[in-house]
This record gives C-alpha cells, structure tokens and sequence, in this order.
C-alpha cells in the first residue's frame, strides 16, 4: 500500500528500510532517496514503524530506543 504518495513511498519501502536500520521517520525516507514533502504521511510511517517494532522486525536494541522515543512524542 502506499504510505506517501508524494514519494511513492510503500509499506514495503518502510519495511525494508527497517530492516537495513531505519528507526525513524527521516531514515526511511533518506532510504528512499527523499524527504517528506507535504507531511500527511508522517503519521503512517510512524505508525509502520511502531508495528514493526511491536512484531519485532527491528534490533532489540534499536527497538528499546525507538519505544523510548515514540513515548516521547
């Protein structure tokens, strides 16, 4: 599904970027070679990423961070 249609930015996108090490927002669109443009999709791929973290698809350790940081905003 598309998360960003201003980058054609995909779930899979998302996914792939955690898995080469992505734990924010910003790092999954650098991943991608772009940046968010009108912010509407900012949520969704916070949102991935928190799920992602939740079925453990991330490092425990770079997991831990990204709860603390999520908690945070």
């Amino acid at each position: 599904m598309f998360v960003c249609s201003c980058n054609m930015l995909t779930d899979t996108d998302v996914e792939a970027a955690v898995k080469n090490g992505a734990v924010r927002p910003k790092e999954v669109y650098e991943s991608k070679g772009c940046r968010a443009q009108c912010g509407n999709c900012v949520p969704g791929v916070v949102c991935l990423l928190r799920q992602m973290v939740r079925q453990g698809r991330m490092a425990v350790p770079e997991a831990a961070h990204m709860g603390a940081q999520m908690n945070a905003v």
